[in-house]
């Protein structure tokens, strides 16, 4: 909680340990929803539904994990002062979770032209993305702790190269999926390129590496619980894009997965 008397922040870790444990369960359960149900967004919503438009949805709905991170961020110490904690090794986890939701809620979100978002997709995902940013953000400030070492830590350079390579492949593929419309038309067409010429979820199948990246890194249980979350929502996302490709297009390619290259 937030320490009127030094103004700084001080580590919550039974609302770490709800949060994270809540992710882990929340994965899980939305997991078997999608066996059993189709989730309703993109070109699966029913018609007559109050939606949003598309440029102002993906705005709302990922602002949060940018904005409360900073100012988590903009609230804590200077990371000099925290003596053997790490502090500069804990600012760049979190710059790099930010970097995503940066990119996601104003550059993105900016160049979409996507379908209208269901307000009721917006509102969850809002909720979401604030208590996920919060968790991240207060866990990586206030509770993680790094040793001297974190500089020169193999798994911590490993994690952000996967991270890397995890958005710069989402990145790519957005880019692809928005060149096959013209600006007001909303139509499918068969993606070609990069990921896409292995699976039919090559967005889907970056953000995943992204956030696997980022929870080898951290190296915390919020980071892979979230990762644990990705796999969970999207990952079944790209099965239902693929299958449904299929059944618009029939001369799909064959040799396509869904989400993992040659596999699944």
């Amino acid at each position: 909680m937030l320490s009127s008397s030094s103004g700084l922040m001080e580590c919550c870790e039974a609302a770490v340990s709800f949060l994270s444990w809540a992710l882990v369960v929340g994965g899980g359960a939305y997991l078997l929803h999608q066996t059993r149900a189709q989730t309703q967004y993109g070109r699966y919503v029913a018609s007559g539904g109050r939606c949003c438009p598309a440029r102002l949805g993906w705005f709302l709905q990922e602002v949060p994990a940018f904005l409360l991170p900073l100012l988590l961020l903009l609230l804590s110490p200077e990371p000099e002062s925290e003596n053997g904690r790490g502090g500069r090794g804990r600012t760049l986890l979190l710059g790099t979770f930010m970097l995503h939701y940066f990119h996601r809620s104003l550059i993105y979100a900016s160049l979409t032209r996507g379908r209208p978002v269901p307000l009721v997709i917006v509102f969850s995902a809002a909720i979401f993305c604030s208590l996920n940013g919060f968790l991240q953000g207060h866990h990586l400030l206030h509770c993680a702790h790094f040793d001297d070492t974190w500089r020169t830590d193999v798994r911590l350079a490993a994690g952000f190269i996967v991270f890397a390579v995890g958005m710069s492949i989402n990145i790519h593929s957005d880019y692809i999926l928005r060149s096959l419309r013209k600006p007001g038309e909303i139509v499918y067409r068969v993606p070609y390129g990069g990921m896409f010429e292995f699976v039919s979820g090559a967005n889907f199948l970056g953000e995943i590496i992204e956030w696997c990246g980022y929870a080898i890194a951290a190296w915390t249980l919020p980071a892979f619980a979230f990762a644990f979350f990705t796999i969970c929502s999207i990952g079944p996302r790209a099965y239902q894009h693929h299958r449904d490709y299929q059944q618009r297009f029939e001369d799909y390619p064959r040799s396509r997965k869904a989400l993992i290259p040659f596999i699944l």
